[in-house]
């Protein structure tokens, strides 16, 4: 009940206005976020890589309905990517792009053209992008454009929501060699026609797409921070004899950091979901939606304030 609020809230301009007029959530945010621009990111980027791990980051914002932003949503992207480029990591450092922050609201075209523009720049970089994946109504605008964008950078991955009833169906089409996938439970208020609602409904759901990818030809990217699900990602990979470079977790910037270390020690390929920018409210009220620890630690700090 709490999450379908938050959910709710989180697509609200005067709740908007109201949780960034708060003067300590700045404090909390930064918990969740790098920072407000690219040199916030670059330093995160570099104390990550620094210990072992990977990231993909995030230049926040979505749902623009503005040309002029789209385009400067594209340009903030080449120039992060142009600054990782002396930096030498490759694909460990990538970005990952809601196409929704690059026009696809305004026209499929538009999106499709400043998608290939940053991940022009990628490759560059020695990079790759990776497509999220927002509420339902974008589903199939993102997968035709990832299939336009994949005729010329086979890299790009998309994101996949294990909620959305149709997932399973889109997991087998994507199950391909080469194909990059992440794996997500989902973070939009969707009605129950498109979605499961309940918690352990998502978690099965997330248990058979995730069998999907690992007995697949793709490259799995599992999302999640369950230990139950690291558990079972585990299993699936020892089933269908996967090596630890045959997939990877994703987890979120500043939430469970010591698995983050622990799995990385242990040899898997841990890549940090870096969001930036300071348009951050929609993803910080989806994060605090998800977890009921995230909503303490966010009461908890306006209390100390």
């Amino acid at each position: 009940m709490l999450g379908s609020l938050l959910l709710a809230v989180s697509r609200s301009p005067l709740a908007r206005r109201a949780v960034s007029g708060f003067p300590v959530t700045r404090h909390v945010v930064n918990r969740f976020v790098a920072g407000e621009d690219a040199g916030d990111a670059l330093s995160a980027v570099r104390r990550l890589t620094d210990a072992g791990l990977s990231v993909t980051l995030d230049h926040l914002g979505e749902e623009t309905t503005d040309a002029r932003a789209a385009s400067g949503t594209v340009k903030a992207y080449v120039a992060m990517l142009d600054a990782l480029r002396p930096l030498g990591l490759g694909e460990r450092a990538e970005v990952s792009v809601k196409l929704s922050a690059v026009g696809q609201r305004l026209d499929q075209g538009m999106a499709l053209d400043h998608a290939r523009e940053i991940c022009a720049a990628a490759r560059d970089a020695g990079s790759v992008v990776t497509l999220d994946m927002e509420d339902h109504t974008t589903v199939d605008s993102t997968l035709s454009i990832l299939r336009d964008l994949r005729e010329d950078f086979p890299a790009t991955g998309v994101a996949v929501q294990a909620y959305l009833l149709r997932s399973e169906g889109d997991l087998r089409d994507l199950s391909y060699e080469g194909s990059r996938v992440r794996l997500v439970k989902g973070a939009y208020a969707e009605p129950a026609s498109v979605a499961h609602q309940k918690k352990s409904e998502v978690d099965k759901a997330y248990v058979r797409c995730l069998r999907i990818l690992m007995r697949g030809k793709a490259y799995p990217m599992v999302a999640t921070h369950d230990d139950r699900l690291i558990s079972i990602t585990e299993l699936l990979a020892d089933r269908y004899s996967r090596g630890r470079d045959s997939f990877e977790y994703q987890m979120l910037y500043g939430i469970r950091t010591d698995k983050q270390e622990a799995l990385a020690v242990a040899g898997s390929t841990v890549r940090v979901y870096v969001p930036y920018g300071d348009d951050w409210y929609g993803y910080f009220m989806r994060r605090l939606a998800e977890r009921p620890a995230n909503v303490a630690f966010f009461l908890r700090s306006l209390r100390s304030k």
